[in-house]
């Protein structure tokens, strides 16, 4: 059943990017959702009629779903993501593409002929009174314009603020004050069992409630993992890979609740709902959010850095089981096993712990998983100490580790805007070789960049495969890395022009912002 899991979430990765094209096709409306597609997951859940979980409720609050509603509700908008895309010249696909026809039954959107801008929709969560909100990062991905409807249906023009696609988390901002929030609740705090309130926006019905219960904590369904696992591999840092550590619950989740919020009995935030577990692409029993945890660690870095400081603890960890336990040589069945280290200069290491230890414990919490693991970590900056309890042959131990930043040091890192707009393509660059050069010259092309590996981003988003050669940036020529880095630098979107050589008459074009 776990192999069945990691291959069906690739496919409701492909349905996250390819919702823009299949959308009309799929009869749902104008919408971009993660589906995770699963069809042990199609099983009926039904709702009791005594909604009393989630320990005493304070002096006022009902047991029942009126009082979340009613202080989730103002504080969920509704965002309409408007994406200019085209293609010209020939008839070829760009390279990937074919999984539209495959997936959907339907055209490339990247096909001669489907030109113009392409709109889809989701939900955010207001966080603070003077315009900031929380939502998914695929539902504003390859935005040219957003548009922000408030639950007073006033619609506001709204500005990226910041994006991290390793934990499917996105800060926008609008022009406004004195806007209804939500406060963030301690998602870890919440149990299985408990009664959640779903708001959002599904199938463009706006300020839609519904109600569930949570499945299960700290579970990891690889539709995040699985896009940058031929980075890990390169590169031996298992830190690279994204935070998947979902809360699970069977509240009616749709396409269009992306980004929306899940609250408890208290009205708090305690997730964003971000995927669905569905063989139809709508609900069918089970949907995953990001903790409140996470998107509040998340949103604030980007708030107050730029982006995403997260600390690195420099090992490759596996989850135990009982097979593993035997296949590593260890007594016991449950924790993190240190497989390797990863990186350059282990945090891990230099602290002292060795390979064949088990992590039992972080900061004094049980980890019995690996998503759960990588949750307490992620939430960490560089610099600041994590507590890690292991089991070693038996004797336990505790080691006090002080993350580091992907460069090896201990300090707060700000990426530049070239290298935050590189990061956002999501891909590996190399200049040209000369034999590239001369098959490009006679086609009178002067030269480009060619993407070596595509790791997720704006990249993966329009389907753009290794092999492309990105030949212009804001229609100037670029003919080097470094060229394509300055041509970003201090841009918040840009024009990415280019082709494929094996068909150099077809040239491709889309519009990324960062």
């Amino acid at each position: 059943m776990i192999n069945n899991w990691k291959s069906l979430a690739l496919v409701g990765l492909v349905s996250s990017a390819a919702t823009i094209g299949g959308v009309k096709l799929l009869g749902i409306g104008e919408t971009r959702d993660v589906i995770l597609n699963d069809a042990a997951a199609n099983q009926a859940m039904r709702l009791t009629s005594d909604p009393s979980g989630g320990g005493p409720l304070p002096s006022g609050v009902p047991g029942d779903f009126t009082y979340a509603a009613d202080v989730s509700t103002p504080a969920v908008v509704h965002i309409k993501n408007t994406a200019g895309r085209s293609s010209r010249s020939g008839g070829g696909n760009m390279g990937g593409m074919d999984i539209f026809r495959d997936f959907f039954g339907g055209e490339d959107p990247f096909r001669q002929g489907q030109q113009g801008p392409q709109e889809s929709s989701g939900s955010g969560v207001i966080i603070s009174n003077d315009g900031y909100i929380v939502t998914n990062n695929h539902v504003i991905e390859g935005a040219e314009e957003l548009e922000v409807t408030l639950h007073d249906k006033r619609k506001l023009k709204a500005k990226l603020i910041g994006t991290d696609p390793s934990t499917d988390i996105a800060v926008i901002q609008i022009q406004a004050s004195g806007l209804p929030t939500l406060a963030f609740g301690n998602s870890d705090a919440i149990k299985v069992g408990e009664w959640v309130v779903a708001v959002g926006n599904p199938f463009n019905l706006e300020s839609t409630v519904t109600a569930g219960i949570v499945s299960a904590k700290g579970r990891g369904i690889g539709i995040l993992n699985e896009r940058f696992k031929q980075q890990q591999q390169r590169t031996g840092r298992a830190a690279d890979t994204p935070l998947e550590s979902f809360i699970q619950t069977d509240a009616v989740v749709n396409p269009g609740n992306s980004g929306g919020a899940l609250v408890n009995l208290r009205g708090e935030l305690i997730g964003i709902n971000t995927a669905i577990a569905s063989p139809t692409g709508s609900f069918a029993g089970y949907a995953f959010a990001v903790p409140a945890s996470i998107v509040k660690k998340v949103s604030s870095d980007i708030l107050k850095f730029g982006n995403v400081q997260r600390g690195y603890i420099g090992i490759e960890p596996d989850e135990l089981d009982s097979k593993k336990a035997d296949e590593y040589g260890v007594k016991i069945n449950s924790g993190v096993y240190v497989r390797a280290f990863g990186g350059e200069g282990s945090a891990a290491k230099e602290a002292g712990i060795k390979v064949g230890d088990v992590i039992v414990k972080v900061d004094g919490e049980m980890i019995d998983s690996e998503p759960k693991f990588r949750e307490l970590i992620g939430r960490k900056r560089p610099g600041e100490n994590v507590n890690l309890t292991v089991n070693r042959d038996g004797s336990i131990k505790d080691f006090k580790v002080t993350l580091r930043n992907l460069k090896g040091g201990n300090e707060i890192v700000k990426a530049d805007d070239s290298e935050a707009a590189m990061a956002a393509l999501g891909g590996q660059f190399s200049d040209l070789n000369q034999r590239e050069k001369n098959n490009l010259a006679s086609s009178r092309i002067a030269g480009g960049v060619k993407v070596t590996e595509v790791e997720g981003g704006k990249l993966a988003r329009y389907g753009v495969e290794p092999g492309f050669v990105i030949t212009k940036v804001n229609e100037k020529p670029v003919k080097s890395v470094k060229e394509l880095r300055d041509a970003l630098a201090g841009k918040s979107q840009a024009q990415i022009e280019g082709l494929y050589p094996e068909y150099p008459s077809d040239i491709y074009s889309f519009r990324v912002n960062f």
